[in-house]
């Protein structure tokens, strides 16, 4: 009878390509339990990778979507994302898979795995190049805005060089941090983040309020504008931009093997908690910023916060939204540079021993790759054409596309998908699909203009 069994068992891993009983993962990675991260600190860890410079462009996106269509589609979006994460939290345990790669690779072969692995590293890449430009943007301005230091020390000083800047910046605050081997010990930092992010929400939805009180914004769009041919392609192009809000799917695994008694359960918790925050903090954002700048929004709205707003110590309160939202970004940066550096790993050093067991290559990886982010953000113009670009192809992919390739394929066996969970999953492959299709081609489009 036991003998049956184990070819049964066998039998099942074989065809769905990973064991079919709801598996836990306390043995897989060695942690200390003592140091393991709680819920609330993966809740934190998860917020921070999602809620990171892609806030600065939603009141952009607001205004080209209009404010009904808008709060819709953030709130559609933190669903799909939620559900997708879930499912990929699901099949990684079900896999004994511990990165995005592992699960890719049990489900759809190794080449899908390279694949999935070269999206996290142009994803993440793009992200941290993403937040250096911000820096740079804010801090020594940029053609059409002044930055914070020429505010407060004028003009012909080094500071006006940009690139100095972020160098400066990167070498004394990113790389300390980044040179960390544990997600679980940036907690602390990614809770700081969290309540900076949340200043800002705070500060820019205040203003918002008693400017509309006072009668001194322009009446917002409600619905997205249809009357020109350039209105309709900014909409293809803002709707990939959308898709990139809550890529963290990349993160998942890693902050899941640092949880403290650790489930899917458990998981799923902490993924409903930072979809909630998320949202809230997103819808809060996207409107205050729109209604604040209304037509004249930039792609990075924090730009817009160098002249004085039309109420009392707005000057103030704008150097408070800036500097407090760059603090934000530099504890935000780490966090997702961790897991590009574990790709980089896994697909440069595949069979190599962990790399939180070698300390040299961890520094040097480190160290190559803040080089290289920092050469691509003194290249790329602005983080609208970032954005347009991660969020069409590799940000669709690691949120949308894998997850429901990863539920179809090993959705059989006893845990398998529900009829409605199967449906869900072609919809949201169909979706995704659909989202890639329309944003490289309104990208390559919009560049011929």
């Amino acid at each position: 009878m036991g003998s049956r069994d184990g070819r049964q068992r066998e039998a099942s891993i074989h065809d769905n390509g990973c064991a079919d009983d709801d598996i836990n993962l306390h043995n897989l990675s060695p942690s200390n339990k003592s140091s393991d991260s709680g819920i609330y600190g993966a809740v934190f860890n998860l917020t921070t990778t999602v809620i990171g410079a892609g806030i600065m462009a939603l009141p952009a996106t607001m205004k080209v979507l209009g404010l009904v269509t808008g709060i819709v589609l953030i709130l559609l979006m933190g669903i799909l994302s939620e559900i997708s994460v879930e499912l990929l939290i699901r099949f990684s345990v079900q896999c004994k898979a511990t990165s995005y790669g592992e699960v890719v690779e049990q489900a759809l072969g190794s080449p899908a795995r390279i694949l999935s692995e070269i999206c996290i590293v142009l994803n993440n890449a793009g992200v941290l190049v993403v937040y250096l430009i911000i820096m740079g943007d804010v801090m020594s301005g940029s053609p059409r805005h002044s930055g914070v230091f020429i505010q407060w020390f004028g003009a012909n000083g080094f500071w006006e060089n940009r690139r100095l800047i972020i160098l400066i910046a990167l070498v004394v605050l990113l790389a300390p941090l980044c040179a960390l081997d544990r997600i679980e010990s940036l907690s602390v930092t990614s809770a700081a983040s969290v309540v900076l992010a949340i200043i800002f929400v705070i500060v820019a939805c205040v203003v918002a309020f008693i400017m509309v009180i006072e009668g001194k914004t322009d009446p917002p769009r409600l619905i997205p504008d249809f009357s020109s041919e350039q209105a309709i392609l900014d909409l293809l192009v803002v709707i990939p931009i959308m898709s990139n809000a809550y890529v963290c799917h990349f993160n998942v695994q890693p902050i899941y093997n640092e949880l403290e008694g650790r489930s899917p359960q458990k998981m799923n918790k902490v993924g409903r908690l930072t979809t909630v925050i998320c949202v809230f903090i997103y819808w809060s954002t996207a409107v205050a910023g729109y209604l604040l700048f209304g037509n004249n929004t930039e792609a990075d709205v924090l730009t817009n916060f160098d002249k004085p707003l039309a109420i009392r110590f707005s000057e103030g309160l704008s150097y408070i939204v800036r500097v407090g939202y760059i603090f934000h970004l530099i504890l935000v940066f780490p966090v997702i540079h961790f897991s590009l550096r574990q790709t980089v790993d896994a697909l440069v050093f595949k069979g190599a021993k962990p790399l939180s067991k070698s300390r040299k290559r961890c520094l040097g990886l480190t160290c190559v790759l803040l080089m290289l982010i920092y050469m691509a953000s003194t290249m790329i113009p602005s983080i609208w054409t970032a954005f347009k670009f991660t969020g069409a192809t590799t940000a669709v992919s690691l949120g949308f596309t894998f997850p429901a390739l990863i539920a179809l394929r090993l959705g059989g066996g006893s845990n398998g998908l529900s009829s409605q969970e199967r449906l869900f999953s072609w919809v949201m492959l169909v979706l995704a699909i659909m989202v890639s299709i329309v944003g490289v081609v309104s990208n390559i489009y919009s560049m011929q203009e």
